[in-house]
């Protein structure tokens, strides 16, 4: 597993790799060296690449799996959250079609409830899953300079794990502003 985490891709990195070659790229371009100018391009365009794989995720419900082989469950605010919507939506739908503003304003209320308790529960994986990252690139640093194998492999996990609690949060938020732009 260790190997898995070692070669995931890294936004850092991206980001470093990205500087660089920029920064040859305009060397080759003084100079005059279109084979440095060409490399420093093709660096750019890698570093791009790998900056677009560290944010890859897979949210399937109620779960994140990380490309580099993280899996985080979701709170349980934010299912339950997101099924009060969908069912204060339906009541209050249906209370406007039959005229009943009761359960049409129940059914608001409780879309807005299911709203909070989802805002709550996306809270909690983030602030989590940044904490893991934290804990995992410290811990796996100190282990790996000690060489335990076995707590680099823990840390490295433990990383992997908050990355995707933390891209499953960023998936959610970014299909929320999806749809209501759409609307």
């Amino acid at each position: 597993m260790a190997d898995n985490t070692k070669n995931a891709p890294s936004t850092l990195q991206s980001y470093v790799d990205s500087a660089t070659g920029a920064v040859q790229s305009a060397i080759g371009s003084l100079t005059g060296s279109t084979g440095d100018e060409a490399q420093g391009e093709v660096r750019k365009d890698a570093a791009q690449t790998e900056h677009d794989a560290s944010k890859a995720a897979v949210k399937v419900p109620g779960a994140t799996v990380s490309t580099d082989g993280g899996i985080a469950k979701d709170d349980a605010n934010r299912s339950q959250g997101s099924w009060n919507q969908t069912v204060g939506s339906a009541k209050e739908a249906v209370g406007g079609l039959i005229g009943n503003d009761s359960l049409k304003n129940s059914g608001r209320q409780q879309n807005l409830e299911g709203q909070q308790q989802e805002a709550k529960g996306q809270l909690n994986d983030l602030g989590s899953g940044m904490a893991s990252r934290a804990q995992g690139t410290v811990g796996g640093a100190v282990a790996g300079l000690t060489g335990d194998k076995k707590g680099q492999e823990h840390y490295d996990q433990m990383r992997a794990d908050g990355k995707a609690q933390q891209r499953g949060v960023e998936h959610d938020v970014q299909k929320q502003a999806d749809a209501e732009r759409k609307d």
